[in-house]
């Protein structure tokens, strides 16, 4: 969990996680309630019982709430949660009956508790997005070192290969033998002969012819 996220998935969090606690006194009725407003904008929840539908829309609740309050659930999964969660409950605002002015968008005077919900999308696409921008660097950031590191292995490796060469291979006998060649006596007074006669010419005097 990134140190951002934390307000944002704990007031949620604790919102729906005591939300969903409270949903599991309900009443029959309020089930009743709560079953047949839902089912009048999702059609396919009909055929659930009013009593079967409040529980598995109270332990969802408690699930996602406590995916929201433990940092061991990434933000990626659990913002995906929450903004399912919340474009659920902004279906229902959308088209309940006098919830909405003619626009259709803007809220009145009943409309506002559930116009609020849209807030729990926007919660929830943040952490999704954020979480996944933050991983597509990470593993772009993590690649660029690996084949960094790579190249400096095998750059490495040639320069290596090519400094110690293995004993008793061509190369390094012939480099050997130009080295034994370069110490010998004979070879260096050989190679400084030319030096010292160069200096010995430089240094005869040279003789003029009197004036007649």
């Amino acid at each position: 969990m990134h140190p951002t996220h934390v307000p944002l998935r704990i007031a949620t969090g604790a919102y729906i996680l005591n939300s969903g606690i409270g949903k599991l006194k309900a009443t029959e009725e309020e089930a009743e309630q709560a079953h047949g407003w839902a089912s009048s904008v999702y059609p396919f929840l009909k055929d659930m019982k009013s009593g079967d539908f409040h529980k598995a829309l109270a332990y969802g609740e408690i699930g996602l709430g406590a995916a929201l309050l433990l940092p061991t659930v990434p933000s990626a999964v659990a913002g995906a949660g929450l903004a399912a969660f919340g474009a659920g409950l902004t279906g229902l605002y959308l088209n309940t009956p006098g919830m909405t002015k003619d626009d259709g968008i803007r809220p009145t005077a009943d409309g506002i508790g559930l116009a609020k919900d849209v807030w729990l999308v926007g919660a929830g696409l943040t952490l999704a997005t954020q979480s996944f921008l933050s991983g597509t660097r990470h593993a772009a950031h993590s690649v660029a070192d690996g084949v960094s590191n790579a190249a400096g292995a095998v750059a490495g490796g040639v320069t290596g290969a090519a400094v110690r060469l293995p004993p008793g291979s061509p190369a390094r006998r012939a480099r050997s033998a130009t080295a034994s060649r370069a110490r010998s006596p004979v070879v260096a007074r050989r190679a400084r002969a030319p030096s010292v006669a160069c200096a010995r010419a430089l240094t005869v005097p040279v003789r003029t012819s009197p004036r007649p």
